[in-house]
C-alpha cells in the first residue's frame, strides 16, 4: 500500500469513527473530552491493525468507552485474536481490552 493510499484510508476510518459514535455525546453518556480521547483510541487500534498484516481490520470492530475497548468480529485463528487484543493492549490510553472476537476459518 502506498503512502497515500495509508493516508486515505486512516483518514477515512478516522472520520467514520468520529462521525459515527457522536450521538453518545448528545446522550450524556461521557464528556466531549473523554468522546474525543475514546475516539483517538479506537482510531489507534484501527490504525495500527491495518498496519499490521496479520489482523484483518476489516474483519474487527473496535469500539471504546472511558479507555476500555472492546474488540468484536471474526478472526480466522487464535494467532490472529491474540494479536490484535495485544495490539489493543498495547496502544497509548487503552486502560482494558475486552476480545470479544470468534474464531472463524
Amino acid at each position: 500500500m502506498n503512502k497515500y493510499a495509508r493516508f486515505a484510508a486512516i483518514a477515512a476510518l478516522t472520520g467514520a469513527t468520529i462521525l459515527g459514535a457522536g450521538c453518545s455525546v448528545i446522550r450524556g453518556q461521557e464528556t466531549v473530552g473523554a468522546y474525543v480521547d475514546d475516539a483517538t483510541i479506537t482510531s489507534s487500534v484501527k490504525t495500527r491493525f491495518i498496519e499490521d498484516k496479520t489482523v484483518d481490520a476489516g474483519a474487527v470492530k473496535v469500539e471504546t468507552l472511558n479507555g476500555s475497548v472492546q474488540l468484536s468480529g471474526f478472526a480466522k485463528s487464535s494467532t490472529e485474536k491474540a494479536q490484535a487484543e495485544y495490539i489493543a493492549r498495547n496502544t497509548k490510553g487503552v486502560r482494558e481490552v475486552k476480545n470479544n472476537l470468534s474464531v472463524r476459518p
